[in-house]
């Protein structure tokens, strides 16, 4: 609709532009019922408008784009076919990928203090609760939690590190 009430024809389909007027004729009358006063009604539903569009609108829009892009990319996979070759390739590099990764773990776990690799092994590898770490290990729940902690920031410290080396061209 434009400022007189009209609507903008031939903008959207007969449908759709049917429930915008529905839309804008509810918010109107939410907008009457908290200000009293039909043109600060409309001035209030000018706003929502406005900052409906400018904020929310290009979330929404990214989120549905994301959506799409999902479904489209379920599509090909659904469609696409693999011949063995692909499919070799594929495992090869997931194989690799995993190995080096286990490596680089291995390497940085490898850092920690004794203490601080077995609380982290049976937190994150072996999934046992902070509860059942202290009661294994004699110690407060809380000083298990803080320990972990510790390293998991060392391990981050450690992995960008050694990030930083690899960006600038030097092996670790």
């Amino acid at each position: 609709m434009n400022g007189n009430g009209r609507q903008l024809s031939g903008l959207l389909d007969p449908q759709k532009e049917a429930e915008l007027a529905q839309l804008y004729n509810e918010m109107i009358r939410v907008a009457y019922a908290n200000v009293y006063n039909k043109s600060d009604a409309l001035d209030v539903v000018q706003e929502a408008w406005v900052k409906m569009l400018a904020k929310k609108l290009a979330a929404w829009a990214k989120v549905i784009t994301r959506n799409v892009a999902v479904n489209v990319n379920r599509v090909a996979a659904r469609t696409r076919t693999w011949d063995d070759a692909d499919l070799m390739r594929a495992a090869g590099e997931r194989a690799d990928r995993a190995e080096e990764l286990m490596t680089e773990i291995s390497e940085l776990l490898g850092q920690l203090e004794p203490a601080a690799r077995t609380l982290f092994l049976y937190k994150y590898y072996y999934g046992l609760k902070d509860q059942e770490i202290a009661n294994a290990m004699s110690m407060p729940v809380g000083t298990v939690k803080a320990k972990i902690h510790r390293a998991r920031e060392r391990l981050k410290k450690a992995r960008l590190a050694d990030l930083e080396l690899r960006s600038e061209g030097r092996s670790v």
